[in-house]
């Protein structure tokens, strides 16, 4: 697995200013014999404290393909792309 980054998106909400922050990124197999990239993002939220914003992790993370496409995850952790019967499960690694 590739490591956390510091890229992030901002996201709008009503109520409080939201964003999404890269957790990881990895590399998946499907059922369908593709490979897919998907990433782990965190949500989270400004909080203000006196005339600093700082952002605080919410608890929720959401996962995306790399095309944008939302990843399904069950209570057991399996992984499929929602909308589809695609299954994924981790890439084996290689030893070199």
């Amino acid at each position: 697995m590739i490591p956390p980054s510091n890229n992030s998106g901002d996201v709008k909400g009503n109520e409080m200013e939201k964003r999404l922050g890269l957790l990881e990124t990895t590399q998946m197999q499907g059922s369908d014999g593709q490979r897919y990239v998907v990433r782990a993002y965190e949500h989270q939220a400004a909080m203000v404290s006196g005339v600093e914003e700082h952002w605080e992790p919410t608890g929720v993370v959401e996962y995306k393909l790399d095309d944008g496409r939302h990843v399904r995850v069950d209570a057991a952790g399996r992984m499929s792309i929602a909308g589809t019967d695609v299954a994924l499960s981790p890439t084996a690694k290689s030893s070199a």
